[in-house]
Formats: C-alpha cells, structure tokens, sequence
C-alpha cells in the first residue's frame, strides 16, 4: 500500500520531460516503477544510509556506452566511452545519489534503451533523464529508504499515476 511519508517535495525530471519509450542519450525520464539499487553513492562521504554505500574517487564511472559489456552499471577504471559520467567530478549533483533501477538488468535494444537514471541533488536546471531533489530534501529521502522494505519510485506525469 501506497503511504505518503513527507510533504510535497519540488523536483526536477529530464529536459524533455516524461517518456514510456526512453532511449540513450535523449533528456528525458522514463516513466514506470522502479526498484533501487543495492549500493548509494556519493562524492561526499555517507549521510548515514541503511544502504551498502561507496564513496566516489577518481576513475569511478556510470556506464553508458551501449557497446560496452558493462553498461548501465558502475565501473572503476578507464573511462568506457560513449555517454558514460565521471561521478567524481560531478558535483553538487552526485553529492549523494541512489541508483533507480530502470534497465536493469539491461534489455538489448536499438536504439539503447537508456542507463544512468539517478535520484540526485538538483543543479541548475534539468536533469539528462534523472530525478533530482534538493540536496536537504534528499539526505531525508535517502536516510529514510530501507532496502528491507523493497521500495520503489514511480516517475509519470500526475494524470498518468493511475496506470501504477
């Protein structure tokens, strides 16, 4: 059962906005139901999460090379191309983030179905197809999952909430 734990919290989604069919590369969020990956991650170091939790140094990447046999996944080492992020560096943005399991395990298909869909600290403006809070409102987020309650986030457009 559904059961709001926190008021309502602004968030920011992909530059695009919502998509049911996400690909590689386009800004936009795709919508679904979502579990969260077993390991948080951060650049700072752990706010206290109930989760295994790693904290980021040089050569810590997402990848997000379609042709790569470890895309959608983190990798430590050399950077293995294509769309793939530099989390160390990105920052205030991967300050904390959870890994939302969209793609994972990874479907093949053409064009790739899309990797990396964090929930994050919010930047400037849109997101590249993640959910991003501000950095207060998601320490309370990320202390508050439990990976002993199978929790998930739904990401739709509010009319489309109905479908979940």
């Amino acid at each position: 059962m559904w059961r709001p734990k926190f008021g309502v919290m602004s968030a920011r989604i992909g530059t695009k906005g919502f998509s049911d069919s996400h690909e590689e590369g386009v800004p936009t969020t795709p919508t679904g139901v979502y579990s969260i990956g077993s390991t948080m991650y951060g650049v700072l170091a752990n706010p206290g999460v109930k989760y295994s939790y790693h904290r980021l140094v040089t050569n810590d990447y997402w990848d997000e090379n379609p042709s790569s046999p470890t895309y959608n996944s983190f990798v430590h080492g050399t950077d293995p191309g294509g769309y793939s992020e530099a989390l160390w560096q990105t920052v205030p943005q991967y300050n904390y983030f959870a890994v939302i399991n969209y793609n994972i395990p990874v479907r093949t298909a053409t064009p790739a179905r899309g990797s990396g869909i964090f929930l994050h600290v919010s930047g400037s403006g849109g997101t590249a197809g993640c959910v991003s809070l501000a950095q207060s409102n998601l320490l309370r987020v990320l202390e508050w999952l439990d990976p002993a309650a199978s929790p998930r986030i739904v990401m739709a457009p509010s009319e489309n909430l109905g479908r979940y």
